[in-house]
């Protein structure tokens, strides 16, 4: 089947992928844009998965200010220094620091949560189900899917990207770094809102 190469051609900027891939995505998608990103995608990310194995010192400092009121420092690193200065690359900083001002994270994902949090956590929802009656042979299940979303809500490449609830941060780097061709990760973060003490 014919392809519209405008469409091949988004799809090539959008995934990263080569237009040879982009088209025959197409194809198998049988022309329908969606299913073709939604595959192209899955490969980025399985892409971009083999490359979080490499070292990534490069990136820039982004900042963000909100009325004055909230501001946003994020470090985001790459590669490569080509890369750091890439408009790709520098928007997608922009736009992490624009999501942490909107929704607050307190950590950038699980690996920085401390065990002693998540202890108090578990022990808190331990005795909450306990309380409740709920039965002892599924406790731990529940307890298991009740901390699991409760960091997920507090750890920023979890959350829902906020210019796109469908996917998460940390989906939404991966796709920046399938486009780039690097690994690209979220360092750290600080936010700071006018009178508030964290």
């Amino acid at each position: 089947m014919a392809v519209d190469i405008n469409e091949i051609k988004r799809l090539k900027d959008l995934t990263g992928v080569g237009l040879t891939d982009a088209k025959a995505a197409l194809e198998e998608a049988g022309g329908d844009f969606d299913i073709a990103l939604k595959a192209m995608r899955k490969k980025g990310l399985t892409k971009a998965e083999k490359r979080s194995e490499r070292e990534a010192r490069e990136g820039i400092i982004g900042s963000y200010v909100h009325d004055n009121r909230i501001g946003v420092l994020v470090e985001v690193n790459c590669e490569t220094d080509f890369v750091a200065r890439n408009e790709v690359f520098t928007s997608l900083v922009k736009d992490i620091a624009l999501h942490i001002a909107a929704t607050n994270p307190e950590y950038v994902d699980q690996t920085q949560i401390p065990s002693s949090e998540k202890k108090k956590v578990e022990t808190e929802f331990r005795e909450k189900a306990e309380t409740e009656g709920k039965p002892k042979n599924i406790i731990d299940k529940i307890i298991s899917g009740q901390i699991s979303k409760y960091f997920e809500e507090r750890c920023l490449v979890d959350q829902p990207f906020v210019k796109n609830p469908d996917i998460t941060v940390g989906e939404y780097v991966k796709e920046h770094g399938a486009r780039l061709g690097e690994n690209v990760v979220v360092r750290r973060f600080a936010r700071l809102a006018l009178g508030e003490v964290r």
